[in-house]
């Protein structure tokens, strides 16, 4: 009996291990790049394997096959959530990632639905299997079972996992230690030891807020200001006391501005943004979000702050002290107010807004949620832009807002009737839907401007619209190569398709096309030098883009970077003017910058840093004056619309 429940035990787990391979093979790009690393990918998943399954082995009886059956389902469980996860954002689930489902639970269903496949079955024939082993009776372990096997094959794993590390540790070196790329953990250590590896990071994480101290602000304060860039003068507080207004153009990358489908503009009103010579048009920013992408832009906008490596900081860290826009400008007579179509709970907004200092929220319950008027993730553009108007109207003025638009949001299928812009032509249909419902963004742009100057609002008020993420992940690469017309390489993705587009509009100023290299960390010094507000005190990380002396090395938030010269991807060298390799030397100094600047910004965030530390003339935030609970609206009649400072 012994020697036939081993034999089930050791075929049940060569199966978990050999599945686990294929589906590395095959939904994960990992970047083989030699034979040491190949190896290391076939053998990771065995020291998981016969560790996990293994614990069963300590048990007996009618335990021991539950547990067996148990661990089995949880492991491919985990597996198949981290292939449905990568099929869209191109990333490994952690545990911030668990506790945002938690939170936006149902709301992403759809976008789920869209990326399994009834042959995904496959990632479950091994628990299948079993439990018909069990339910026959044919894994039926005694009551007096020996614990020596469990012993010699928990060995057996520990050994093979320290095999694995250092092998792992010869051919990349402080694994551990110095990789922000989850990519790299599981292609040296597997999965399954990445999600446990992630559970101690998040542990470590948690303990480094009880730890820190004020003393640990100094060496931020010092690398920060000594790399402060002081405002252009033509341009700093051309735009004093107006009105602000945000918009976070949902999943807009910036290869779509001027593209024409089938001799049509994809997106007509915002070209002519862009050309017109009045507004400030960057296209040259690079996406610099993590895993809570839209979420992730928003903190990285209100905070000139990188998000976390892991996880939302929505999410994780929504009660920290922070020194966001809206607390900012609140001290120079400013209102604030976010408005989004969806319930103020996705994405843990109702309490991020608390620490960041927004005034009031307008979710969705201010809206008309019905049918027509929404899609899966809440308001479609055109009718929260209408409903929104008497919204903003009721504000007084100077007031600092944020719209957060969905419409074009993955999988980017449109309702009938909500736009007649065609599909494009490719053999992939999240592609092909994706300029459709770019096209209707655009032209629910158009309408607010339009509802924006005849409200008279339009003349007095600052707008900046920026794309807050990638749209078309590299899965979708084949397709992309059709549409830009060249192959897409990892520099290619890197370089171009992480762009997003940002444009400044400020009355009476002109503006027009800007080329230099920049991030979305560096819109928010942008914007408060233009209002007047010197940025010198504050601690954040990124550049004014108008300044003469604005910082050119751009991280991601995986350690990778983009520079004038020079893109590292997946920490291999490229030469931005021909797109070729180069020695990886040229790369090193510009990497550690961008490594430090990330390091800097970690600081802040998990530690809580600005608790201890207040800016001359800065109010701080105190959370408990903040809650978002509907009320009646009315106009406000006679409100001020001139400068306030």
């Amino acid at each position: 009996m012994r020697e036939k429940h081993l034999r089930i035990f050791f075929f049940i787990t060569i199966l978990l291990w050999l599945k686990t391979y294929v589906a590395y093979r095959i939904e994960f790009s990992l970047g083989i790049d030699n034979k040491l690393q190949e190896f290391l990918l076939f053998l990771n998943p065995l020291s998981s394997a016969l560790f996990f399954l293994g614990i069963a082995l300590l048990f007996k009886g009618k335990l021991q096959s539950a547990l067996f059956v148990t661990i089995n389902f949880l492991m491919s469980f985990l597996l198949y959530a981290n292939i449905v996860y990568y099929r869209f954002f191109n990333d490994f689930i952690t545990v911030p990632v668990v506790m945002q489902t938690k939170t936006n639970g149902g709301q992403l269903g759809d976008s789920a639905l869209s990326l399994m496949s009834p042959f995904d079955i496959f990632y479950f024939i091994d628990t299948i299997i079993l439990a018909v082993f069990v339910i026959k009776k044919w894994y039926n372990p005694s009551k007096t079972v020996s614990r020596k096997p469990a012993k010699y094959i928990l060995m057996a794993a520990i050994i093979t996992f320290i095999i694995n590390l250092g092998l792992a540790e010869t051919d990349r070196p402080e694994l551990l230690t110095r990789s922000f790329d989850r990519n790299y953990l599981v292609k040296y250590l597997g999965a399954y030891n990445f999600s446990v590896y992630d559970v101690i990071q998040n542990a470590q994480s948690a303990s480094q807020r009880a730890l820190a101290d004020s003393n640990d602000i100094t060496e931020v304060e010092n690398y920060i200001k000594a790399h402060y860039a002081a405002p252009n003068p033509v341009y700093f507080g051309k735009a004093k006391g107006m009105n602000v207004i945000y918009i976070s153009l949902e999943s807009l990358q910036t290869f779509i501005l001027d593209y024409k489908l089938n001799g049509q503009e994809v997106t007509p009103f915002l070209n002519s943004l862009a050309h017109d010579g009045k507004t400030f048009y960057f296209d040259n920013i690079i996406n610099q979000t993590g895993q809570g992408k839209t979420s992730d832009a928003e903190f990285i906008m209100e905070n000139s702050l990188y998000p976390m490596s892991q996880g939302s900081v929505f999410v994780t860290k929504a009660q920290n002290t922070l020194q966001a826009s809206p607390a900012i400008l609140k001290t120079h007579g400013y209102t604030s107010a976010a408005f989004h179509g969806n319930y103020k709970t996705f994405w843990n907004r109702n309490e991020m807004y608390r620490s960041i200092g927004y005034d009031q929220f307008f979710d969705a319950e201010y809206y008309e949620m019905s049918e027509e008027n929404t899609k899966n993730y809440g308001m479609k553009d055109k009718p929260f832009f209408t409903e929104s108007m008497p919204l903003l109207e009721s504000l007084p003025q100077p007031f600092y807002t944020k719209f957060i638009t969905l419409s074009n949001h993955f999988p980017f299928k449109m309702d009938e009737g909500d736009t007649d812009f065609p599909a494009a032509e490719t053999n992939d249909k999240v592609v092909n839907q994706y300029f459709q419902s770019a096209h209707y963004m655009d032209q629910a742009i158009e309408q607010f401007f339009n509802d924006l100057k005849k409200s008279g609002l339009y003349d007095n008020t600052v707008i900046v619209m920026y794309g807050d993420h990638y749209g078309i992940s590299e899965n979708h690469n084949d397709a992309m190569a059709e549409i830009i017309g060249k192959e897409i390489t990892p520099f290619e993705y890197a370089r171009n398709l992480q762009r997003v587009p940002v444009f400044i509009h400020v009355p009476g100023v002109d503006g027009g096309v800007q080329h230099q290299l920049g991030g979305q960390v560096d819109v928010r010094p942008t914007l408060l030098h233009l209002l007047g507000i010197d940025t010198k005190d504050y601690l954040e990380i990124g550049s004014d883009l108008l300044s003469k002396n604005h910082r050119e090395v751009i991280p991601f938030r995986n350690g990778d970077f983009v520079s004038p010269k020079y893109t590292q991807v997946d920490e291999k060298c490229y030469l931005n003017e021909t797109g070729e390799l180069v020695d990886g030397a040229a790369c090193e100094p510009l990497a550690e910058q961008a490594k430090t600047e990330l390091q800097m910004s970690d600081n802040i965030v998990y530690k809580d840093l600005l608790r201890f530390y207040r800016p001359d003339g800065f109010v701080p935030i105190n959370r408990n004056d903040y809650q978002y609970i509907k009320k009646a609206v009315t106009p406000v009649s006679g409100a001020n619309t001139g400068n306030v400072e």
